[in-house]
C-alpha cells in the first residue's frame, strides 16, 4: 500500500502540503440543475477551505500560514476542494486554476468535483494546465450500488463516472476516486465491490472516507430517526483492511478516513479523536 505522503515524496522529492482553497462554486446538485438539496450526507465538503470571495493570493498565503510550521522547506499543492470546482465558465475556472498554480512552490493542482460536469471546454481547460503543472481530479463515486445512490440523492448513473475516469485518463490527468465506507445499508462486499469497480476503472488514486452524520444535512434526520447505525472503530478497520486489500501497487491511498468538522459532528464521535484513529488504522493495516 502506497501512501500520498510517500508518493509525493517520490514524485517531488520533498514533503507536499494540499492547501485548501475555495472556488466560489456552486453545484447542480444544490442549485436546481439536477436538485436542490445536495448529496443527502454533504455540507460542501469544503469546511477546511479558505473563503471563496477572498483574491486567490489571499487565500494562498492564508492556507500556507496554516501548515508552514509542519512544512519548512516543503512545496505545496492547490487543493479546490468545495462543492464542484469544474462547474462553471471554462474561462472562470481556467483564471482561477492558473492563478492557483501560479507561485513557484505550487507544485500542482488538485481539483474536487462530479463526474457528469466534465464538459469538452472544461477537459480543455484541464488539458492546457496539466502541461503547465501535474493536474489530479478527484471524482466523488462513493459507491456503485443503484439503490444507495439513490438513497443518498447522488444524481448521476455510475456509468457516467467510468466514463469521465477514461476521459479524464486520455487526457493524461491524474484521477482520484472518493469512496465512502458505511453508507446506510451497505454490507462489507458491496463496499468492497466499489473499491474494485474503481480500479477496474482505471482510477490512480483512492480516498476512503468513514460516513459522518453531521448537523445541517438530511442525513441527520434519518440518523435521529433510527434509520441506521454507523461503524465502530473496529468495523472500519476491518472493512478499509478489506478495501485496501484488492488495491494494486500502483493505486495511492490518498486518504484512510475523512474529517468531519467536531462543531457540526453527531456520529461516530470516536472519529473526533483523529489521532487516535489513524494510530489504530495505520497498526491494522500494517
Amino acid at each position: 500500500m502506497k501512501m500520498l505522503s510517500e508518493y509525493y515524496q517520490e514524485k517531488y522529492g520533498c514533503k507536499v502540503y494540499k492547501l485548501s482553497l475555495d472556488a466560489g462554486l456552486s453545484c447542480p446538485n444544490r442549485d436546481g440543475r439536477f436538485g436542490t438539496g445536495g448529496c443527502i450526507f454533504c455540507t460542501g465538503s469544503g469546511e477546511f477551505a479558505e473563503g471563496g470571495s477572498e483574491p486567490m493570493a489571499v487565500q494562498l498565503e492564508r492556507a500556507k500560514d496554516r501548515v508552514r510550521s509542519k512544512n519548512k522547506g516543503g512545496k505545496y499543492m492547490a487543493y479546490f476542494q468545495a462543492f464542484t470546482n469544474t462547474y462553471g465558465p471554462p474561462e472562470k475556472l481556467r483564471r482561477l486554476y492558473l492563478e492557483a498554480i501560479a507561485p513557484e512552490d505550487i507544485v500542482g493542482l488538485a481539483i474536487g468535483t462530479r463526474p457528469d460536469c466534465l464538459e469538452d471546454a472544461v477537459m480543455a481547460v484541464l488539458k492546457e494546465v496539466n502541461a503547465l503543472k501535474p493536474v489530479t481530479v478527484e471524482l466523488g463515486l462513493q459507491t456503485i450500488h443503484p439503490e444507495t445512490v439513490r438513497y443518498i440523492r447522488r444524481g448521476y448513473d455510475t456509468a457516467v463516472y467510468f466514463d469521465a475516469v477514461r476521459r479524464l485518463k486520455a487526457a493524461g490527468i491524474e484521477v482520484v476516486t472518493h469512496i465512502i465506507l458505511g453508507l446506510p445499508g451497505e454490507t462489507p462486499e458491496m463496499m468492497v465491490q466499489t473499491t474494485r469497480a474503481a480500479v477496474e476503472a482505471g482510477t490512480d488514486g483512492v480516498k476512503f472516507h468513514l460516513l459522518h452524520v453531521l448537523k445541517h444535512t438530511d442525513l441527520a434526520a434519518d440518523f435521529a430517526a433510527g434509520k441506521f447505525s454507523c461503524l465502530t472503530m473496529e468495523e472500519y478497520g476491518d472493512i478499509l483492511k478489506a478495501c485496501v486489500a484488492v488495491l494494486p501497487e500502483s493505486v495511492v491511498v490518498h486518504r484512510l478516513t475523512g474529517d468531519g468538522a467536531k462543531k457540526d459532528l453527531i456520529a461516530p464521535l470516536w472519529s473526533a479523536d483523529k489521532k487516535r484513529v489513524l494510530n489504530y488504522l495505520h497498526k491494522i493495516l500494517k
